[in-house]
Parts: structure tokens; sequence; C-alpha cells
């Protein structure tokens, strides 16, 4: 399940998230965060329990600040609400499952 987080949103679908939540942050001027998109598509598929959430930093821009956000595509892994680890940049499917799953 891929949904769309706003500033207003974010708190609902994430921090009150219980289970593992990975979030996005992208742009639409980002190319390589339009290459992450299918990605991100095929493991909302492939990983059942991962809730997957993206926050368009330029819509949304309080957010990215809160969590120190300064590129994207930036993925924060939440665990149950909370901050868990980060990636910088679009990483191959294979490399993003494998850290998914360390924190699932």
């Amino acid at each position: 399940m891929i949904l769309d987080a706003t500033d207003s949103t974010f708190q609902k679908e994430v921090l009150e998230s219980s289970g593992t939540v990975l979030v996005d942050f992208w742009a639409e001027w980002c190319g390589p965060c339009k290459m992450l998109s299918p990605i991100l598509d095929n493991l909302s598929t492939t990983i059942p329990n991962l809730k997957i959430v993206k926050v368009n930093i330029d819509h949304s821009p309080q957010i990215p600040t809160q969590f120190g956000v300064r590129s994207v595509p930036t993925l924060i892994l939440f665990k149950d609400g909370q901050p868990a680890s980060t990636k910088i940049g679009a990483l191959p499917q294979r490399n993003l499952e494998e850290w998914i799953k360390e924190h699932l």
C-alpha cells in the first residue's frame, strides 16, 4: 500500500502507525525519485507488512525540515512511529529489500 502524506496527515499516517513504515521524501523535478517510484510500487506488493508513504517536499515542506531531509530521494524507515534508519538516493530494489527486511 502506497499513500501520499502531507504536513497535516503525516502524524496520523506515520507517527501514529504501528509496525514498519517506509517514508519516501521526493520531488516532481527529481530524476532519481522518478526511477525509485516503480521500485516502491514493486516493494508494496512483495513486502506485505510494509506501509509506504510518499511526501512531496515541495507541497509539504515542514515534515522534511523536521526530519533533516536535505536531498531527495531520502527514505526513512519508521518503526512504531519512530525513525529507525535512513537512506539517501535511489537504490536498487534488492538493496532496498535487504535494508527494509532488517527492520521488519
